[in-house]
């Protein structure tokens, strides 16, 4: 079954670039669809995974690496909680 969520993150889109940027290119397995928008207070990311598990895994093994690094390299030095994933009832996803 699908999963989909939402966050928000009070970053800029110079850090969401780095961020992808040590990512790296390989997709994500389990990833149908990854959408980053601005808001009020940073970015509002909206993703639609194959199972919330494969969402869990990607953020554990590659996502939070990245933005600890991230955030290490502008000088924070204690890392702020994750942010809260709102799950979506997903009614339908297409990519064009």
């Amino acid at each position: 079954m699908s999963y989909a969520c939402s966050y928000e993150v009070p970053a800029s889109v110079e850090m969401y670039h780095e961020v992808r940027r040590l990512i790296g290119d390989e997709p994500a397995a389990g990833m149908l669809a990854h959408l980053v928008v601005r808001s009020e207070s940073g970015l509002r990311h909206l993703e639609v995974w194959e199972s919330e598990s494969a969402c869990r895994e990607f953020r554990k093994d590659r996502v939070i690496p990245a933005v600890h690094s991230v955030l290490r390299a502008s000088g924070l030095t204690q890392m702020p909680p994750e942010p809260l994933l709102e799950e979506l009832d997903l009614v339908d996803a297409q990519i064009g």
